[in-house]
């Protein structure tokens, strides 16, 4: 059957798709409905760590800014406005002084100072604790080192905040767009503890409200009419379906049911070379890497060579132009291409002969001896499992050839795989990562010893110092430097993760009814800036 034929029909993925629709009809059809993949693990700002859920996060928290929809930097959110030091070490932050809770509370200092300790406090266990480690002091407070008191967050008043950095950070004011960075309600939580994202009414302060969340059906927003800014939020009511088959996504697109696709793995990718041509389908450049985690804490991936001999016999081109479709380029070293201030290293060629001879100064000649392993990769039993099933299918056939080993396959529900890896319970797993903000340390910084998204176990002190020194550094070209010294110890000389390929940014939805989606290079796309024209 040919890709076209595919596309018109799928009737079976169809009745599916109208049941599941016939399920909501209940409720009044949204004015924007958008497949958002998989169903989101959890709603809370410091401890999100999904993009299917940190785009339901920013749609209702907010930071002291937030990002804009066209260009995908930091502008004001609850803070109006800001001033910064002459050293560029000190921020001070002045709130809206018209900013409430979607329950009628005002917002003072003192909830952005709860927000941001509640994400340095342990017992939070927040992977992205690290992005706060840019303030003074805020890493020895996190360990148990110092007191509140000692770090560089503090309330000059109910409207005024000032943050003392331990160097100059560029991309400070993007870090404040971050989900982790948003305030939360310390009224609820210190009210409900672990239980109060089930408050109803919720209290917020983003554009919108959480109206409904229905496990593994939708999650239905409202707009927030106390949000500061309510006047440019554009659609009212907006769903967020979790559906990861691809063919039930399309289908329910081409029916109408659904106006945005955001992801690449939520359409057929046997028809990626038809959709390509369709008006509907829009790629951009975007900072996104596909790579493997190693956890070099179990043996035999504590040896070098062994992880290096991986590496070596990875065909990259055949994984992209066979099971990719879609021109995504191959990476040898994590930070992608068109990144702001990178210098790029050279990583690992394809070099079977190189890998073989690798194994045997290992100990494994031929792959003698080396014991059998697993190779991990997520399920949200559609299209992002089937593409990451695939590729471990090829990575399996490629580690058997090469170098005989004997690899098995383990498809994981997507929370207990996310587990997995930050519990060192695995061997190699599949990994991706997409830029909080552009700068080579959105990803670099993945890899330092104490990042809680580091999931590999490794830790090179020579690693840390490089990236210590780029920080103090105000000369670009030096800075570039250190982290390419840095990025150069992990994809070639120490390699704890292999690069696999750098993604071409994806979204599918009709332009001539969707308006308010701007391609930007993080694939940033704020909901309330997003709405659909009058049917033509």
């Amino acid at each position: 059957m040919s890709a076209r034929r595919r596309l018109l029909l799928g009737s079976l993925s169809l009745a599916l798709a109208t049941l599941f629709f016939g399920c909501l009809r209940q409720d009044p059809r949204a004015d924007l409905v958008i497949i958002n993949n998989v169903e989101p693990g959890s709603l809370d700002p410091a401890t999100a760590i999904g993009i299917e859920e940190m785009r339901i996060v920013t749609a209702l928290f907010e930071g002291l800014t937030r990002v804009d929809p066209v260009t995908a930097r930091a502008i004001p959110g609850l803070a109006e406005r800001w001033s910064t030091s002459p050293d560029g070490r000190t921020y001070t932050f002045f709130l809206r002084p018209k900013a409430r809770w979607s329950t009628g509370e005002p917002i003072r200092a003192a909830d952005v100072l709860y927000s941001w300790f509640r994400v340095l406090d342990k017992s939070t266990a927040s992977d992205y604790a690290g992005q706060l480690f840019y303030l003074k002091n805020a890493e020895a407070f996190y360990n148990g080192k110092c007191d509140r008191k000692q770090v560089g967050l503090r309330a000059l008043n109910d409207d005024t905040i000032e943050v003392e950095l331990i160097n100059p950070t560029a991309y400070f004011l993007d870090l404040c767009a971050l989900p982790v960075l948003a305030v939360v309600p310390r009224h609820v939580i210190e009210r409900l503890g672990d239980r109060w994202l089930r408050a109803r009414p919720l209290s917020v302060n983003g554009p919108y409200q959480l109206e409904d969340w229905r496990v593994n059906t939708k999650v239905r927003l409202r707009k927030n009419p106390r949000y500061w800014d309510a006047a440019q939020t554009r659609s009212e009511l907006v769903d967020l379906l979790p559906i990861s088959n691809p063919s039930a996504a399309l289908n329910l697109y081409q029916a109408r049911e659904a106006d945005i696709i955001w992801d690449k793995d939520v359409v057929p990718a046997e028809l990626l070379e038809v959709l390509r041509t369709a008006p509907d389908y829009h790629s951009f450049t975007y900072l996104g890497t596909y790579f493997l985690r190693i956890n070099v804490t179990r043996k035999p991936f504590d040896d070098l060579r062994v992880r290096q001999a991986l590496a070596l016999v990875i065909d990259k081109e055949r994984i992209v132009r066979n099971l990719r479709k879609s021109g995504e380029p191959v990476a040898n070293h994590l930070v992608p291409p068109g990144t702001l201030n990178a210098k790029l290293p050279s990583g690992l060629p394809y070099d079977p002969e190189r890998a073989r001879r690798l194994l045997k100064q290992a100990g494994y000649p031929g792959g003698q001896g080396f014991p059998a392993f697993e190779y991990f990769f997520d399920s949200a039993g559609g299209g992002a499992s089937l593409i990451h099933g695939q590729i471990g299918v090829e990575l399996q056939q490629m580690w058997q050839r090469e170098l005989g080993l004997k690899v098995g396959l383990r498809r994981m529900e997507k929370k207990v795989f996310l587990r997995a890896q930050s519990d060192l319970q695995y061997d190699v797993s599949r990994s991706s990562w997409i830029g909080d903000y552009n700068d080579p340390t959105t990803f670099l910084d993945l890899f330092l010893s104490n990042n809680g998204n580091n999931r590999t176990g490794w830790k090179n002190p020579s690693y840390d110092h490089f990236l210590q020194q780029a920080s103090t550094q105000t000369d670009l070209d030096t800075r570039a430097t250190l982290l390419q010294q840095a990025e150069t110890l992990l994809v070639r000389d120490e390699v704890p993760l292999i690069p696999l390929f750098f993604y071409n940014g994806f979204n599918y939805y009709n332009p001539d009814r969707i308006q308010g989606i701007h391609p930007n290079i993080l694939d940033l796309h704020p909901l309330g800036a997003i709405w659909k024209v009058a049917s033509r």
